[in-house]
């Protein structure tokens, strides 16, 4: 039909083509709240590849005498007027562009502007998904061509996509309303149909959507796993692996699915870089090992302090001159020249290598002992050195002392050297020969009194009680099978790592193996040389050993089998009398707490934490999403679970003012 003249007036019902700049928006349209941009963009971009599908409706604007002007009101079509104006802005058409409408001054306009927004119904998102993949899969559309020709972006296309490959059998399940939107996004995860099905099969009254993720990917390793963060995403996909990506959540980084060839590949690297460390260190043997191997059952020696060679010196002075002339010229300046930054990194790295060459392992120890390859909690390379394997221990000198395993057990090296020969021995020697000339009964009878003599004088001596008692301690803590004590104190130890997976990658945890080895490295070689060396010590490094022996016992761990409340109780009463501070050793993150507990759980550690007001900011966020805001939420409160809090002592709950009794439910430590 041909376009008519704006300036008569039009008989309703005509078609007609109107400049664009003619075109007004009216007053009597219904929608009063304004399309949305996201909207405009879409029509703009579908009116851009397909041209207008539906015809503007219009009303031609009259004057005060009720004559028509050039102009006409938009009844219905204001969005798409809009996006043609966006089209405009852009320079894609220009404003004359003519546009295609119908005239209607037979209806009310406002009643046919309200027919149109509210009688008509959306189609079904499933047949949207199926239809977006129909673009796909018979005319041949990529992502982005779809997504420009929709005006959407290209992860909604994505999206759409991965929905409409979710199995028809759970795809006619939501199409009858019995899954969610959110529930069908979770499926999926996976375009693996049978296991969909397999999934859906196993929901009970629980079908929600983390649900649904976990048990499809219950088979799978997410990629914020230890050994992928070893191996690395992109050598896992060079070697043949697929990852599993969640289109519709933040899945950091997705889910590997080939387990088997993942842990071939750490195995092999781990592997690698034991044969180097073998290579490059010289160490008898070397094993790699997922987890360390705690039943070793091997003797341990230490690294101990040496002087750094001339040149080494030299190197290590010269890397500290260089930060302190890079620091002077730069105190003054706002922001380090990235340059700049990296030379200090270099050199600090420089300074930690050398420094590292103060501490070495003798000689004889590397030739006879190894060490193990580990992949710690973080996903990092550790490595454990200094094990001695019973076989290549060094030959005793007296048949009598062969199997005796009088080293230190637990160490990273051996400072100090064990007594050689002495009276010590001599007289060891003579007291065997007298034994052997007196009947066991006697000697059972001499030795009880002599026993008895050493509790009424010792009992008197504090101070060589403490002498004994650390002796004991220390001769089972870092000695094998020496039975080189005489106070019958048995130190029982606890593998924390068995109950708490990845404490020993902590800080806390690394501080105590370093607190750890420092004393191991100052026990002689020989247990004979411990009284002398603990006796020797002074007052303040003699109750220091001491202390660290008694910690080392100390078990607080509760355990759902064991009843043993006065333990426990006491447990308390040691966290008061030292003072326990557990903010300094331990945060609620989503991976150490908020993650493993219920969001019941999590919402009241942010309402207990933070405020009420905060709890209830999160309280409809997914689970993962909850845990990692509660995260940020608590970092700066000293929020601890109740486990993890120090209980008043008396004296603190009767100093306290009624109002502090009743509002500090914990203490927060400040930092």
């Amino acid at each position: 039909m041909s376009a008519k003249s704006v300036e008569t007036v039009v008989e309703s019902g005509t078609e007609i083509f109107i400049p664009l700049n003619k075109l007004k928006k009216s007053p009597r349209n219904a929608r009063k709240t304004p399309h949305s941009e996201a909207a405009i963009e879409a029509l703009a971009a579908s009116i851009a590849a397909k041209g207008i599908l539906q015809n503007l409706v219009v009303e031609p604007e009259l004057d005060g005498e009720g004559a028509a002007t050039e102009f006409y009101f938009v009844t219905i079509g204001e969005g798409r007027r809009l996006a043609q104006l966006l089209r405009v802005k852009r320079k894609e058409i220009k404003k004359t562009e003519p546009i295609r409408c119908i005239v209607d001054t037979a209806n009310d306009a406002h009643e046919i502007s309200l027919d149109e927004n509210v009688t008509r119904e959306n189609m079904h998102p499933a047949d949207q998904f199926e239809a977006f993949k129909k673009l796909a899969d018979e005319r041949g559309f990529g992502v982005e061509e779809i997504a420009a020709r929709f005006g959407v972006t290209a992860q909604v296309v994505r999206q759409r996509l991965r929905l409409a490959v979710v199995s028809p059998k759970l795809m006619q399940v939501y199409r009858d309303g019995d899954l969610t939107l959110e529930q069908l996004m979770a499926f999926a995860l996976t375009e693996d149909h049978p296991r969909q099905e397999a999934v859906f099969e196993r929901l009970s009254y629980s079908r929600d959507a983390g649900t649904i993720r976990r048990l499809l990917t219950e088979t799978h390793v997410p990629a914020t796993d230890r050994r992928a963060r070893f191996v690395g995403i992109e050598a896992y996909v060079e070697a043949g692996g697929t990852v599993l990506r969640d289109l519709f959540t933040e899945d950091r980084g997705g889910y590997l699915e080939d387990v088997a060839l993942l842990d071939l590949l750490v195995t092999a690297r781990l592997g690698r870089e034991a044969d180097r460390l073998r290579a490059t260190e010289g160490w008898k043997w070397t094993e790699a090992h997922l987890d360390f191997p705690r039943a070793h059952g091997l003797r341990r020696v230490y690294s101990h302090q040496v002087e750094l060679s001339a040149e080494d010196q030299a190197a290590l002075e010269a890397a500290r001159n260089q930060i302190d002339q890079l620091s002077e010229w730069h105190q003054t300046t706002d922001e380090i020249p990235d340059h700049v930054d990296v030379r200090f990194c270099e050199l600090e790295a420089e300074i930690d290598r050398l420094e590292a060459k103060r501490q070495a392992y003798d000689p004889d120890d590397i030739a006879r002992g190894g060490a193990f390859v580990i992949l710690s909690h973080d996903g990092d390379l550790r490595i454990e050195r200094g094990f001695i394997r019973p076989e290549d221990e060094k030959p005793r000198s007296q048949p009598e002392q062969v199997g005796d395993a009088s080293e230190p057990l637990e160490a990273e090296g051996a400072g100090g050297e064990a007594a050689e020969g002495g009276e010590g021995e001599e007289s060891e020697t003579d007291d065997e020969d007298e034994d052997s000339r007196l009947s066991d009964l006697l000697v059972r009878d001499l030795t009880a009194h002599r026993t008895l003599g050493l509790r009424l004088d010792l009992s008197e001596q504090p101070e060589t009680a403490i002498v004994a008692v650390t002796h004991a301690l220390a001769a089972q803590i870092f000695y094998i099978g020496a039975n080189a004590h005489v106070v019958s104190i048995q130190p029982v130890k606890i593998d924390l790592a068995s109950h708490a997976d990845g404490i020993e990658d902590t800080a806390p945890g690394k501080a105590w193996a370093d607190r750890h080895a420092n004393w191991a490295r100052q026990m002689p070689r020989d247990v004979a040389g411990l009284w002398s060396f603990v006796a020797a010590l002074d007052h303040d490094s003699r109750m220091a050993l001491f202390a660290h022996c008694v910690a080392l016992t100390v078990n607080a761990v509760k355990l759902p089998w064991e009843r043993r409340p006065r333990a426990l109780a006491t447990a308390d009463r040691l966290a008061q009398a030292v003072e326990l501070h557990m903010t300094g050793y331990w945060r609620p993150t989503a991976r150490s707490y908020l993650g493993r507990v219920t969001k019941a759980h999590i919402l009241d550690a942010v309402r207990e934490g933070v405020s009420t007001e905060a709890a209830e900011r999160i309280a409809d966020m997914k689970k993962r999403d909850m845990a990692e805001a509660a995260e940020q939420l608590l970092a700066a409160t000293g929020w601890l679970p109740a486990l993890l809090r120090t209980p008043k002592s008396d004296q603190e709950r009767v100093s306290e003012t009624p109002s502090q009794q009743n509002g500090a439910t914990y203490r927060m430590a400040a930092e």
